[in-house]
Order: structure tokens, then sequence, then C-alpha cells
């Protein structure tokens, strides 16, 4: 497994690890410390930031997690991955692309996430 992927699997791992502690580990582990995310809809600065939106987002799709969709793409210092929300082994009810920054030491330094297709209302 390629460090990118390793790096991406640990963020889909943080969005869906319902344990506080073990969450803000996996972020610790995924996340520079002043590390920012940005989509459409939220935006975070900070670890203890990112743990809380990560937090909000499972209380507002509860039964829900996210998944990978396809492979990644990367160059310099920049990472491109696509992810799926939806039930285990069922269909997703949304989804997205996501561009990484990495700092010096492979962790995101920034994430700025694009939903591809979503519920409407």
């Amino acid at each position: 497994m390629s460090t990118h992927d390793a790096l991406i699997d640990r963020y889909i791992a943080c969005w869906n690890e319902a344990d506080p502690a073990r969450r803000r580990a996996l972020i610790a582990e995924t996340f520079a410390e002043g590390a920012t995310y940005l989509d459409p809809l939220h935006a975070a600065e900070g670890q203890e930031g990112i743990a809380a939106l990560i937090e909000g987002a499972q209380r507002q799709f509860p039964g829900l997690a996210f998944s990978r969709r396809g492979g990644a793409d990367a160059h310099h210092d920049r990472l491109r991955f696509a992810w799926a929300l939806g039930p285990a082994g069922g269909e997703a009810v949304a989804g997205g692309t996501d561009v990484g920054r990495l700092a010096v030491d492979g962790r995101f330094a920034s994430v700025l996430g694009f939903i591809d297709f979503a519920p409407k209302g």
C-alpha cells in the first residue's frame, strides 16, 4: 500500500470512528497541527476543529459511513481522491472529491472538499 493510500484510508477512518478518543488519535495521525478543512457546507481549523466537524457530521448522518471511491491522483504536495457516504453494503446517498495539500511530515495540511452528488432538499 502506498503512503498516499494509507493516508486516505486513515482520513476515511477519521470520519467513521465513533469513539471520540480513537477519532482524535486518528486525526492527530492524519492532519498536521494547524490543518484546515473546507467544503461547500463547513469549515474547520486545527485538529480540534476538525474533530468537532466530524462529530457533527456523524450526528447529521446516523447509520451512514464514508468509503473510498476509486484510486487517488497525486503530484507535488497535492492529493486528490473520491469518497462516498451511504449505509454499510448499500448504495451511496452522497459522494464527493477531496483535494489535500500535504505537510512536510506527510499528514494533511489542508483538505478542500467538493460534493459530487447529494440528496436534494
